[in-house]
C-alpha cells in the first residue's frame, strides 16, 4: 500500500519498523504546521527542533496510546521541545513559567514572518508581548484550527480550561494591540475583524523545503 494512503498512526507504527518512507509521507503532512509553530517562537534552529519533534515521537512508542489524535500527540511533543530549548538557552537555567513568561522576555525575536498588512504587524507584535503558553493557545486555535479536545491534549488541560484560556489569550493580545499600535485606524480594523486577520498571519510563512533525517 502507497505511504500517501495510509493514515498518521500507520505511518508512524510503519517508520518505527524501519519504514523511511512513511517516514517521509509523515514529515511532509506537518512540516509546514511544525514550522509554523516553531518559525513564529525561535530565530535559528528551526529544522532541527522539527526533527527532534519526530524523532521523538518515533522513539515514544511506549509513552503514547493512540488515545488522542497523532496530530495533538505531534504538537505535545513539539511544546515540550521548544520549552525544553528555551530553558537551555536561558543563562541561568532556571524553570521558566511560560504562563507568565513571552517571547520577548527570551531574547531576539524571529524574522521569518513577511506580514505585508498593518494588521498583520500590530498582531505579530502583540502575540510575542503575552504569554507562550496564551501565545502556542491562540496560534493553534487559529492558525491550525485545532478542537478544544485537541487543545486539551496538547496543553495538558481540562477542556473548559481550554476555552478560559482563549478568552483570556484574547483579552491580553486587545489590550497588548492597544499599547502597541502607532496607528488607531490599524487597532480598529484589526480589534474588528480579529479572527480573520489572526488566521491569515499563517500566510505569512515561506516554508522551506526540507529533508527528514533517518529514524
Amino acid at each position: 500500500m502507497k505511504a500517501a494512503s495510509l493514515s498518521d498512526f500507520e505511518l508512524l507504527d510503519n517508520w518505527r519498523q524501519g519504514d523511511n518512507r512513511a517516514g517521509n509521507e509523515l514529515f511532509e503532512r506537518y512540516f509546514g504546521q511544525l514550522y509554523r509553530f516553531f518559525g513564529n517562537k525561535v530565530n535559528q534552529n528551526v529544522d532541527d527542533l522539527i526533527q527532534d519533534t519526530f524523532l521523538a515521537c518515533v522513539q515514544g512508542k511506549d509513552r503514547f496510546r493512540k488515545e488522542s489524535s497523532f496530530r495533538s500527540y505531534l504538537f505535545a511533543v513539539a511544546k515540550n521541545i521548544l520549552y525544553r530549548e528555551f530553558t537551555r538557552r536561558s543563562r541561568a537555567r532556571e524553570k521558566l513559567d511560560f504562563t507568565v513568561t513571552h517571547l520577548e522576555d527570551l531574547g531576539p525575536t524571529p524574522t521569518n514572518l513577511l506580514a505585508r498588512h498593518g494588521e498583520q504587524q500590530l498582531l505579530i507584535k502583540a502575540l510575542r508581548h503575552i504569554p507562550l503558553e496564551y501565545q502556542l493557545t491562540l496560534e493553534l486555535y487559529y492558525w491550525e484550527e485545532m478542537s478544544g479536545p485537541e487543545l486539551a491534549d496538547i496543553l495538558e488541560i481540562p477542556e473548559p480550561a481550554v476555552r478560559s484560556r482563549i478568552r483570556r489569550g484574547l483579552e491580553m493580545l486587545r489590550a497588548r494591540m492597544a499599547e502597541l499600535a502607532t496607528s488607531p485606524q490599524v487597532l480598529e480594523s484589526t480589534c474588528g475583524d480579529l479572527e480573520r486577520w489572526a488566521g491569515s498571519l499563517k500566510e505569512c510563512f515561506l516554508l522551506p523545503k526540507l529533508s527528514p533525517r533517518e529514524a
